[in-house]
């Protein structure tokens, strides 16, 4: 009787609570970048974080950006530094694209991905399904 009861409290509350108030979120969720425009650069103030949240390094997420953005820049401080002017949308698409390619697997989709190399061919392999695909060397 008691769990009926509960189950009944929380049918009605569930009702009364309304589609806005229920936030749903994904275990993973990419990163949103924050960029400030200081004259003709461009710096990414949370690099550091955003490759600590893929479980990338720095040095691999860096080379893979300043070559899509086809720009100079460095690492300094945590922070990404590009020569050249872009929006955070540029930026943000160019962090979709390398989670799309070099961190969710191919096959369960789990952002749960490892980088190895196998006899000098980088593959990522997944630590949820095991499996294990090759990359593209930036």
């Amino acid at each position: 009787m008691v769990m009926r009861a509960y189950g009944e409290l929380l049918e009605r509350a569930l009702e009364k609570l309304a589609d806005k108030d229920i936030v749903k979120r994904e275990r993973f969720e990419i990163p949103r970048v924050s960029v400030i425009r200081e004259g003709a650069r461009t710096t990414l103030k949370n690099f550091s974080q955003i490759a600590r949240t893929l479980n990338r390094s720095e040095e691999h997420l860096y080379k893979y950006i300043v070559k899509s953005l086809g720009t100079a820049g460095f690492i300094d401080n945590g922070r990404l530094i590009l020569q050249g002017k872009f929006t955070e949308n540029e930026i943000q698409k160019e962090i979709d694209d390398y989670v799309r390619l070099y961190v969710l697997c191919r096959e369960c989709n789990s952002p749960d991905t490892e980088f190895i190399k196998e006899e000098r061919v980088l593959m990522i392999r997944c630590l949820a399904c095991g499996a294990k695909h090759p990359v593209r060397n930036i």
